[in-house]
């Protein structure tokens, strides 16, 4: 199908797809492709839900608080995203969204929130991050969506980190210094850590050094904001040993 041509509506479903499907819709969902985007019965979009790659299904029931859509052909299969976990601070509300919205679109497998000894936020929304994850999926092209984990304490998580699983340390006392190539081969696990806005303690930096499977590096002369962080370090991740290389 020429994209150009087809629907344009990408829409993420929590339901089995297949040949002749029939997907139930959410009272949202039928609001988003009836009211907003004025479908009627026979209009076109673009389904996935993350298991079962790109379909292409057509409105067969078009209600005010709910219809459904059949699938009526398979138009890409599923592309996972690296072994790649983001781990970072929550910061200000809008900040903490484009992180995630950001994460989802550059290849997270996992989306980690941790509360550091200087986190600014010690609470996050968990079902909205999620749903952020999934709208950014959705307007990307993305066939899988990556799960965003509620907050938990950094210590807790490195103290039962596994063994086989690489981890990328985000260490601003290194700006200044030039950033190295990551040492590892691709298609390992990895995991990223971006640090919070007061940046580590002195524990957490003991932990982490204490860590074999921790790296630390430098992203460059200039201390970035955790948003930019988190864009370059995948950026550079990405470029070195992910799926852009």
């Amino acid at each position: 199908m020429n994209m150009r041509d087809g629907p344009k509506i990408r829409l993420y479903v929590e339901h089995p797809l297949g040949d002749g499907q029939t997907i139930p819709l959410t009272r949202d969902q039928a609001h988003y492709l009836f009211g907003v985007m004025r479908l009627s019965e026979g209009g076109q979009v673009l389904v996935f839900d993350g298991q079962s790659g790109e379909w292409l299904a057509e409105v067969v029931d078009a209600g005010k608080r709910g219809g459904a859509l059949r699938c009526v052909a398979q138009t890409r299969p599923l592309q996972m995203p690296p072994d790649l976990w983001l781990l970072f601070a929550p910061i200000k509300k809008a900040r903490t969204d484009f992180i995630v919205e950001k994460a989802a679109e550059m290849g997270a497998a996992r989306i980690c929130p941790v509360q550091t000894e200087f986190t600014n936020s010690d609470r996050i929304r968990q079902d909205r991050l999620q749903a952020h994850a999934v709208e950014a999926a959705e307007q990307c092209g993305g066939t899988f969506v990556p799960h965003v984990d509620d907050l938990q304490r950094l210590d807790r998580l490195l103290a039962n980190w596994p063994a086989d699983r690489h981890l990328m340390f985000c260490d601003e006392s290194l700006s200044g210094g030039a950033t190295p190539a990551i040492d590892g081969r691709k298609g390992m696990p990895w995991a990223i850590l971006i640090g919070p806005e007061g940046g580590f303690s002195q524990a957490e930096r003991a932990r982490l050094a204490g860590l074999p499977q921790a790296m630390p590096v430098s992203l460059g002369p200039r201390i970035l904001r955790a948003d930019t962080a988190a864009v370059a370090a995948m950026t550079l991740w990405q470029l070195s040993l992910g799926d852009w290389a």
